[in-house]
């Protein structure tokens, strides 16, 4: 997706500020001038409701990681029936991510951000409705089905947010947005516990009490308060260009292992601690909402650090602690040692966290140390040329977050998976952690190969 400017840098033509409301035409952000007088105050506004929108999607995308505290003996749910009902969400918000990502320069962002944000109305609505004893778990796999659509408001809302800020402010910008999304996690299993706390097990719909009319205002502020930027246009050939790129795949492996160990544990973990140290719904809401916090607070920082030092160090050595981590959580599974447990798990989410924020950094950094090398090996290089090939690497990487964010998504099922399969088979989650410790073994030898080692095919600065 790219938004061309309608003026060139040499235009000083005075643009009033852009209404909230208005389609705005002429969008100029790397004009310094232009920014100063009426950009940031516009564009800030439009973050504003954007985090808003996201974070109830990824709140309403972690519902079933709360309502499965409250599924007791009257809903006849096993263990394993619980994890799936929160692998099935984690499905359809990864898979809803790439029609999203192209969404917003279809509809505009204005228009998509009301939409998305009014579509979290049906799951929530729906599980008000239907979600009580006796009722079957095909209709409960229906319910926590449709609560996906909260996993594709992340992409749209990154892709908008990317439209409305200059280069030099991206980071600042798409960190907060994302961080802002992310604790929707920490905060739906605030709300479940304290609904929990206070009303008991039999009212997990008073979870929905807060968040139906939470979606109805950050509709009504997108629609009030945000703009369409009418430049936008799809790229979707970058999409396709993008695809056909090793370190596409590369990345979205990577990816899997931050992000999709974020959103997994944080469906997952409640889980856990009820069937693996018998904790009851109440215990288990104590405590399942100190992760995804730390991990969600923690991203800007692995993002900033990568900045200083670069992406693929980072990354590596933050592999090397998630590997370690999971080491400990298996130690202390085996040894029945609940604080080392417990310890472990939130030392998870803290470096699912700070990878999520040094693993995207790495995304740009890649593609343009490869427009670099290109360059460098003309035998004749040109400032057109470099432009060229600047241009080729943004176009490349917008892509490359989207299908990244889509897969790593999609490592969140796995994850959840892999617990379902460990206590169905064994009873125990031992087995998930060894491949959680295999699996983060892989990716930081895969950081090292393909970024760290040195060599000729080595790509300087990422």
């Amino acid at each position: 997706m790219s938004a061309e400017a309608s003026a060139g840098s040499g235009n000083t033509a005075v643009i009033p500020a852009a209404r909230p409301r208005a389609a705005i035409t002429d969008w100029r952000p790397e004009d310094v001038a232009f920014w100063e007088r009426q950009g940031a105050n516009t564009a800030r506004r439009n973050l504003v409701f954007s985090i808003l929108a996201e974070h109830l999607g990824f709140s309403v995308w972690s519902l079933w990681s709360v309502f499965v505290l409250f599924l007791g003996p009257n809903y006849h749910v096993d263990a394993a029936g619980k994890f799936f009902l929160t692998t099935v969400p984690t499905v359809v918000g990864s898979a809803l991510r790439l029609p999203y990502t192209f969404a917003v320069a279809r509809f505009g962002g204005r228009n998509w951000t009301v939409f998305s944000a009014g579509l979290l109305l049906v799951p929530c609505v729906l599980a008000a409705f239907w979600l009580k004893p006796g009722v079957s778990y095909s209709t409960l796999m229906i319910l926590a089905a449709v609560a996906g659509v909260g996993g594709g408001n992340f992409a749209s809302s990154m892709a908008n947010i990317n439209a409305f800020y200059p280069e030099r402010l991206k980071g600042a910008a798409l960190g907060l947005n994302a961080g802002g999304g992310n604790l929707g996690v920490a905060v739906v299993q605030l709300a479940g516990l304290a609904v929990l706390a206070g009303a008991g097990i039999a009212h997990p719909r008073l979870v929905l009490a807060v968040y139906i009319p939470l979606v109805v205002i950050a509709a009504l502020g997108a629609a009030l308060s945000m703009n369409n930027l009418t430049q936008l246009r799809n790229d979707k050939r970058a999409m396709r260009d993008a695809a056909k790129d090793p370190h596409t795949w590369i990345m979205s492996l990577l990816y899997i292992g931050t992000f999709g160990s974020f959103i997994g544990f944080s469906f997952a973990f409640g889980q856990v601690l009820q069937v693996q140290f018998k904790w009851t719904p109440r215990q288990a809401a104590d405590l399942v909402w100190l992760g995804p916090l730390l991990g969600s607070l923690i991203r800007p920082l692995g993002g900033a650090l990568a900045d200083r030092i670069g992406g693929a160090r980072v990354t590596f050595w933050n592999f090397v602690a998630m590997a370690a981590a999971a080491a400990l959580v298996l130690a202390a599974s085996l040894d029945k040692s609940l604080p080392l447990f417990v310890t472990g798990f939130v030392l998870l989410f803290v470096f699912s966290g700070f990878g999520n924020g040094s693993a995207y950094k790495m995304i740009p950094a890649i593609f343009r140390a490869k427009a670099e090398r290109a360059t460098a090996d003309g035998a004749t290089v040109t400032m057109v040329d470099a432009a060229a090939a600047q241009r080729e690497a943004r176009r490349l990487a917008g892509a490359l977050i989207g299908i990244a964010g889509a897969v790593g998504a999609f490592g969140g099922a796995l994850v959840n998976f892999a617990f379902r399969e460990s206590f169905l088979t064994y009873k125990t989650g031992d087995a998930a952690y060894v491949a959680f410790l295999a699996f983060y073994g892989l990716c930081f030898i895969v950081t090292w190969a393909v970024y760290l080692l040195p060599g000729s095919r080595r790509l300087p600065g990422v």
